[in-house]
């Protein structure tokens, strides 16, 4: 399979208490089809993409590439989503620990995306790479604060 799919069972392997059994090789699809000529995963790993610890039923690949985040979706009966988060529209981000699992809030400029259910274990491993890949990329951007003159 491709490089998405492997990394997002790597994750699954590492982190099995994140609850993500519904569709990932679909799910990963969605995400390599989308992939631009040049654009590499650098980490992945899934979730429920929705703000209800109980819902499970909504599965999603997160993928950092060395270019934004991609967050896939395959609907059971047809179609799929897909969300496109690129440094100059990421604000910031929240990790949620809970007594049996995480969640974690990425906060854009124009959207606020929520992936709970995850291994309160991975916490800090996905947010140590969403934060300093977004740092790195951000400096490339230049001041957004500058008063003009």
């Amino acid at each position: 399979m491709g490089k998405v799919y492997d990394q997002v069972c790597m994750f699954k392997a590492k982190y099995p208490g994140t609850i993500t059994w519904w569709r990932l090789r679909k799910h990963a699809k969605v995400v390599e089809q989308h992939l631009n000529p040049g654009e590499e995963p650098i980490y992945t790993f899934a979730g429920q993409k929705n703000d209800d610890m109980l819902d499970v039923f909504s599965t999603c690949v997160v993928c950092l590439t060395n270019k934004r985040i991609l967050i896939g979706q395959d609907h059971v009966l047809y179609g799929y989503s897909l969300s496109s988060i690129t440094p100059d529209l990421y604000n910031d981000m929240q990790v949620f620990r809970g007594l049996l699992f995480g969640k974690i809030t990425i906060d854009t400029i124009k959207e606020v995306v929520i992936i709970t259910n995850l291994d309160k274990k991975c916490l800090p491993e996905v947010e140590t790479a969403i934060t300093e890949f977004m740092m790195k990329e951000k400096k490339k951007y230049g001041s957004f604060n500058r008063v003009p003159e």
